[in-house]
């Protein structure tokens, strides 16, 4: 399917600087809406199938945090762009086998979502003398097309975690039914924050500081709005990637 030309490839530094300005600022307005601090949340730029000549101008724009769904290209660039300051947030699904390198390399994992993922991954950090900071991906949309605990497993799962002592839990990850009626998208954020929350009165300490990552290019004002602390924005930052079938109907109005 065709890239969406609402959002226009960046390139330049310039580029980068205008689009992150225009991301905060809609960050910004969402929070103040609702009453929040601005500064409560988190961007995430998402590099995803950008090369690393534009990254480049990303970083020197103020992307110093990077997120990569796939552990392969996210390696790559590591090693690629060693040489500027730029950490590295995993946020797609993990395999066992994949687990050495993240230990090696990464500041984060947004999409923990198994026992066999947490084990191997704190059996590699052990190793390397490292700790990472993670967050439990949950299914609040309940589609069989995506990664992550459902609702009811939660709280259980979270329970079990603190035995992986290089583990760090820093909160709950979402992504909202693909959908363009933002009704059916905000349930997806309340359901994490409630869940969030429901964990809290259970023991304070699951969670963490209890960290929301939830909402993307075309939900993140409607995540703010429901309490995220980290948006994970990709093509708004560096433009349209070519749409899958799911993204092609996905975006819903930002409320």
């Amino acid at each position: 399917m065709p890239a969406d030309a609402s959002y226009p490839t960046a390139t330049s530094v310039e580029d980068f600087a205008g689009r992150l300005a225009t991301v905060r600022a809609t960050i910004a307005d969402a929070a103040e809406r609702v009453g929040r601090n601005p500064d409560e949340v988190r961007l995430l730029p998402v590099s995803k199938t950008v090369p690393q000549e534009r990254l480049r101008n990303a970083i020197a724009a103020g992307c110093h945090q990077l997120g990569e769904n796939k552990v392969q290209e996210a390696k790559r660039k590591h090693g690629e762009l060693a040489d500027l300051d730029v950490s590295w947030s995993v946020i797609g699904h993990l395999q066992t086998n994949k687990a050495r390198d993240v230990a090696a390399f990464a500041d984060e994992f947004q999409a923990l979502d198994s026992l066999r993922v947490a084990e191997a991954l704190d059996r590699r950090l052990q190793a390397a003398g490292r700790s990472l900071d993670v967050f439990v991906q949950v299914n609040t949309s309940g589609e069989e097309s995506k990664y992550g605990l459902p609702p009811e497993e939660v709280v259980g799962f979270l329970r079990q975690l603190p035995r992986y002592t290089a583990l760090r839990v820093r909160g709950l990850m979402t992504l909202a039914v693909f959908s363009a009626d933002a009704d059916a998208v905000r349930a997806c954020f309340v359901r994490l924050r409630e869940l969030r929350d429901r964990a809290r009165d259970s023991d304070p300490g699951l969670v963490g500081p209890g960290g929301l990552s939830m909402g993307m290019s075309g939900d993140y004002a409607l995540a703010v709005t429901e309490g995220a602390t980290c948006v994970r924005v990709g093509q708004a930052i560096f433009g349209a990637r070519a749409a899958t079938r799911n993204e092609a109907h996905y975006w819903p109005t930002q409320g």
